[in-house]
């Protein structure tokens, strides 16, 4: 998305906005930027006007604008719905601090303003609330993935074998609130072969 485009669009259509308020208005530098790409394009707008006023009419740091867009997600926040113990699916989009974490379900265990701390096989990691889906599990299968992830959690570490954490990285995507037969059968033959990662 090209935001100086947008904001030499959106000047054009306003009949107020002078010549030279045109330069004065224009994004310098992408970090003016980058806390308003999330937002919708109203919001943008919207983030954009009230940082330069606070900026006394001049381009705004991009402390301004994030700041801004601060306080316009605390009057539009959705509340934290999670519940600790839930089981969610982690949606990775854009985020580089997610890779290779989508698609996995992750139990929630500590619910913050906007975001959560959630368990997956291999630590916690805390989400905002728009990379989580809940699966919408019953507590009684809640319970059963928390035992699932404590027993890949009992396994997994960094040093063990590429396919060993490739199998435990597999079984932190199941899509479902169990385990097969097999996939219990070939955990249950890790938990005998590893402790805490090392070879017993």
């Amino acid at each position: 998305m090209d935001i100086t485009n947008w904001t030499q669009n959106e000047i054009k259509d306003d009949p107020a906005t002078t010549h030279s308020d045109q330069r004065q208005i224009l994004p310098t530098s992408e970090g003016q930027v980058r806390p308003m790409t999330k937002l919708e394009p109203q919001e943008q707008q919207e983030v954009w006007q009230t940082a330069v006023e606070v900026a006394g009419g001049k381009v705004p740091t991009g402390r301004i604008v994030k700041d801004v867009v601060q306080r316009i997600m605390e009057r539009t926040k959705v509340p934290n719905t999670y519940q600790i113990g839930e089981v969610c699916q982690i949606l990775a989009k854009d985020n580089p601090e997610l890779r290779g974490k989508g698609g996995c379900w992750a139990i929630v265990s500590e619910v913050n303003e906007f975001s959560c701390t959630v368990r997956v096989w291999d630590g916690e990691y805390t989400v905002g609330l728009q990379y989580l889906k809940s699966f919408n599990y019953l507590p009684a299968e809640c319970e059963q993935m928390r035992q699932v992830c404590d027993r890949i959690t009992q396994v997994y570490s960094d040093s063990l074998e590429e396919t060993v954490k490739n199998l435990l990285q597999l079984l932190g995507k199941v899509n479902r609130p169990y385990l097969t037969v097999v996939e219990e059968k070939l955990l249950s033959v890790l938990e005998s072969e590893y402790s805490n990662g090392i070879k017993v």
